[in-house]
């Protein structure tokens, strides 16, 4: 028994007055998404600016800290072979003044190296998320 869908209850025959009113909204709506992208881009863009010259002001100010402290750092060192040379030659002690700071400059370096290996900037919540997605998918689909 076929039923027409004027006969089910809440549902009514899709008339031509609707039919334009749809294609009058999808034409507006292909219109205004456009604008819309436009739009958030351009604020996108105005945002990343804002953000990028408040990044510059710190970048600055790091810079400049940095110089001052290392000013501070030498001056520091030499205080050290001032004072070891009050025990012994000033050539060794500013020998072993540099051999300590070097050392320590080398296990700094290699510790802040295996920061940069490619494991550490592999999105691995993203990716066990999508395989996830993809195992639920799969589940669903069988």
């Amino acid at each position: 028994m076929n039923r027409d869908e004027s006969d089910l209850p809440g549902v009514r025959p899709v008339t031509q007055a609707d039919d334009a009113s749809v294609v009058g909204l999808l034409r507006q709506l292909s219109r205004e998404v456009p604008a819309l992208f436009t739009k958030e881009l351009a604020l996108a863009k105005a945002e990343l600016q804002a953000s990028l010259t408040t990044l510059k002001a710190g970048i600055a100010g790091v810079a400049g800290g940095a110089i001052v402290l290392l000013a501070g750092f030498i001056i520091l060192l030499m205080a050290g072979v001032y004072g070891l040379s009050l025990f012994m030659a000033p050539w060794l002690a500013a020998l072993i003044v540099g051999v300590v700071v070097m050392i320590i400059g080398f296990a700094m370096l290699q510790s802040g190296k295996k920061q940069f290996e490619p494991s550490h900037f592999k999105p691995d919540r993203t990716l066990d998320a999508l395989n996830k997605d993809q195992e639920a998918l799969r589940r669903k689909v069988s």
